[in-house]
């Protein structure tokens, strides 16, 4: 299949990669089949073969444009580094796209599972600013943040960065790092930092690990946890 690519790319492939290819004329689709001694059947179960025999692929744009990132139901379960009895469960969606825009919308659930009354919740936007098929990008946030903890109350306007180094195509396995503030600006302020990793065992799924650390006047924590992403 490799040999047949190869000789498919040299025979059409006169112009550079970025420019746009016309499509091939039929009659000269069955004159490349003539010349590379094709059958009609394996052209017929090939979907690349075909793909190539009607136009040249742009290479250079399918890779900077087929997103390595992908929209994600998350489940998880992660306990505090501090004090290993406190567990908490969460649930949530990462990068759901709107169209063909680098603008995304993530949100979580994140509750206590040993009987107090701790939790979080919240959503964001995300704007990745490198083209989405990039291995490295890098993305501002903004959303809105409650987080309720002990006898500590913050809530508000989040702000912040996200990190992501893609290892792989596709989704397949990448590394995040995300620094946000909520209710940046005021005496409550809390600060959580989070470095999550992914690795694709299935075609749409995941597992995950995730360390977060919170940092307040009022708050600190840390939290290690796994959990598994459907990819979508």
């Amino acid at each position: 299949m490799l040999s047949t690519l190869a000789v498919l790319a040299l025979g059409v492939a006169t112009s550079p990669l970025a420019e746009p290819v016309a499509e091939v004329p039929v009659s000269d689709q069955a004159q490349r089949l003539d010349e590379l001694d094709l059958d009609s059947q394996t052209v017929d179960e090939s979907p690349v073969l075909q793909r190539w025999l009607d136009e040249v692929p742009d290479l250079d744009t399918d890779i900077r444009h087929d997103s390595t990132i992908r929209p994600r139901l998350r489940v998880g379960y992660a306990y505090s580094l501090a004090e290993p009895d406190t567990s908490t469960g969460w649930i949530g969606i990462e990068d759901l796209f709107g169209g063909d825009s680098s603008l995304t919308v993530s949100g979580d659930y994140r509750v206590a599972l040993n009987g107090d009354d701790s939790q979080s919740y919240g959503a964001e936007l995300r704007y990745y600013l490198r083209p989405l098929g990039d291995r490295v990008n890098l993305a501002p946030v903004a959303g809105y943040r409650s987080v309720h903890q002990a006898d500590e109350d913050v809530s508000g306007l989040t702000l912040g960065m996200r990190l992501t180094l893609a290892l792989s195509r596709n989704g397949a396995s990448d590394i995040s790092v995300s620094q946000v503030w909520v209710a940046p600006g005021k005496g409550d302020e809390l600060g959580i930092t989070t470095v999550s990793t992914g690795y694709a065992i299935a075609p749409d799924l995941r597992i995950a690990t995730e360390l977060q650390i919170q940092s307040s006047s009022d708050i600190s924590q840390k939290q290690l946890g796994v959990g598994l992403e459907w990819m979508f």
